[in-house]
């Protein structure tokens, strides 16, 4: 550990320098373009605490995402990040920074402490876990969250949650972070709490710029650089300690006792006149900046504790495999502490195969009971395509903010997370449908052959695969409520053309053909298949029916148009909807991040 102790490195200092930035957006399909930044010039320096201010509707939060990257589209002007290596884009440094959402998207279930070293593992490369342990310690320290390392993320409080998102992103050690309004929902202990130690890590230098709407005095004066805007356009860019003066020459005089901060707000929202013409125009010339090198800044020297995250500069990232192994630990971790996911979905569904056992009793070999079996498998495919394709509807819209917090944060590639998801679920839906076959299978009175019974698993288990992706599809393209409406609405669609409800040989040749695309009907031919196809033996008739016209197999399959032997077929169909929608969704989830 010798080697993390003597490292001094400095956090990398980056300015960042925009001129003439515009930038407008179309109102609707084909509606009028807005202008919503307009030629604004400035320089957040590094080693300052810089706040953007303005009414709502400014264009804060617009800049703060353009300057990060997170926001795209048709911009003019120049943007320069300047470091020691000289002039350069976003491109170079936009591995190098990191941004913090107004909510805080954390993993409820998670503790601080396990939040920290799972960040540890996923930034951090080529290092041991004690000094893992040691560098979140140090963060978590430097923060004031030491006393709530073993508390769930769930019971910390508003200003606790800010400044584990603030710890969770220094793993990383960025030298530039984006904050977009880090004090809303807080109350003025912990907003004082989380701009204190904003300001505590800027004098490290670090380029620090956070979007804020009205902060008191106090937290106003802890700010470093001002820069005001109103209506796309900077009306004053300098120290706060200089706010009255500046506002005093240009002829508004803050009253004795009034916070300097909101006196510049009320004067900008026209509370004592439209004066923007005049003070955009003073504000081109009293509020210019130069650029001074990076080596003449006096920036703090760092304490032990901040050594050891100033190390991080020289370590690489990991790799995406151990990435992976990190995730899937994680993903499993979410399942077995979220009882809803698992634990309810057991106790469920050995409860309907016990139900569905008993209410369809004796009906897979009476061959009085042949429609009842029919009922009975057609239940089987609904339930199962049913209970994991709505909750998979959820799974994106509720994961989203993380994901798209984790991901352009640099903590993981996107096909790193998906398959990390693929690979935890599965073995859950094989789960529930060994459960549920191994109960209704035998209550049912099915045909006690091995390779029968897993004939109807395997069935069981592709529906339950490609269902799940039909779910997560649906939650990468619609929010929760229309994606469980089209879930609901497209398995009725599936059932009427399953074969079971109106028989293939029964169907208008169109619908007859558009059944190709509907994998319920893969899924109900295939059980048909399991438990009648294979040349099965005449089933028994009961000596009190008089005469059972679907005791003989073949007849079964004659009168459903099932008499080819397809089962293997179906079996590649259902496996190749799976596939399929699986690429899709990926496609449509990384679309969707892309837009937001």
């Amino acid at each position: 550990m010798s080697r993390y102790k003597s490292a001094t490195l400095r956090t990398r200092m980056i300015d960042i320098q925009f001129k003439d930035l515009s930038y407008e957006v179309q109102i609707g399909y084909r509606g009028q373009k807005k202008q919503i930044l307009k030629d604004l010039d400035g320089l957040f320096k590094a080693g300052e605490l810089t706040a953007i201010m303005g009414t709502s509707g400014a264009g804060k939060s617009t800049l703060l995402n353009i300057l990060s990257g997170l926001q795209q589209g048709k911009l003019t002007g120049k943007i320069n990040y300047i470091g020691n290596e000289g002039v350069q884009n976003l491109n170079r440094y936009k591995k190098d920074s990191c941004y913090i959402q107004q909510t805080d998207c954390l993993y409820d279930l998670f503790t601080v402490q396990e939040s920290m070293m799972i960040a540890a593992y996923l930034k951090i490369g080529n290092v041991t876990h004690t000094f893992r342990q040691m560098l979140t310690d140090s963060i978590l320290k430097t923060l004031n969250l030491t006393k709530t390392k073993d508390t769930r993320t769930a019971r910390l409080s508003g200003g606790q949650k800010k400044r584990l998102s603030i710890a969770l992103e220094l793993i990383g050690n960025p030298p530039i972070m984006f904050l977009d309004e880090p004090t809303t929902g807080l109350d003025s202990l912990a907003s004082l709490q989380c701009v204190s130690a904003l300001q505590t890590l800027a004098k490290t230098g670090r380029t620090i710029i956070c979007t804020i709407h009205q902060p008191s005095a106090a937290i106003y004066q802890m700010f470093d650089h001002i820069y005001l805007m109103v209506d796309g356009q900077c009306m004053y860019a300098d120290k706060p300690g200089n706010t009255v003066s500046y506002f005093a020459q240009q002829g508004f005089q803050c009253p004795k006792y009034h916070n300097p901060a909101d006196y510049m707000l009320e004067v900008v929202n026209g509370e004592y006149g439209n004066y923007d013409t005049q003070l955009i125009a003073a504000a081109k010339h009293y509020c210019e900046r130069t650029v001074t090198p990076l080596k003449q800044r006096m920036i703090k020297e760092a304490s032990f504790d901040e050594r050891n995250v100033n190390v991080l500069s020289k370590l690489k990232p990991p790799s995406e495999m151990m990435r992976f192994m990190v995730l899937l630990r994680r993903c499993i971790l979410l399942l077995y502490r979220d009882w809803t996911l698992t634990h309810l979905k057991v106790i469920i569904t050995f409860l309907v195969a016990v139900l569905l056992g008993l209410l369809f009793e004796h009906s897979g070999d009476d061959g009085s009971k042949t429609i009842s079996n029919f009922g009975f498998l057609v239940i089987s495919v609904m339930y199962v395509i049913y209970t994991t394709m709505i909750p998979a509807v959820l799974k994106f819209p509720l994961e989203l903010a993380i994901l798209r917090k984790e991901r352009f944060n640099n903590w993981y590639q996107l096909k790193t997370y998906y398959i990390a998801t693929l690979v935890t679920t599965l073995p859950l839906q094989i789960l529930f449908s060994l459960i549920y076959s191994s109960i209704t299978y035998v209550l049912t009175n099915q045909p006690m052959e091995w390779n029968r019974f897993f004939m109807f698993l395997l069935i069981l288990a592709l529906t339950s695969f490609a269902s799940e992706s039909v779910g997560l599809g649906l939650g990468a393209i619609f929010n929760p409520i229309n994606g469980t409406f089209f879930g609901a609405i497209t398995v009725c669609a599936m059932l009427c053309l399953a074969g079971y409800l109106v028989f293939f040989n029964h169907m208008p040749v169109i619908l007859y053909y558009v059944s190709y695309v509907n994998y319920f009907r893969y899924a109900f031919e295939g059980m048909v298949q399991a438990i009648y196809g294979f040349q099965r033996e005449n089933l028994r008739c009961p000596s009190y029916v008089e005469y059972c016209h679907f005791r003989i197999p073949s007849i079964i399959l004659e009168e459903l148009s099932m008499s080819k032997p397809m089962f293997w077929i179906d079996v590649s169909m259902l496996f190749g909807w799976f596939v399929a929608i699986r690429i899709l969704v990926y496609a449509s989830l990384k679309r969707r991040l892309s837009k937001l």
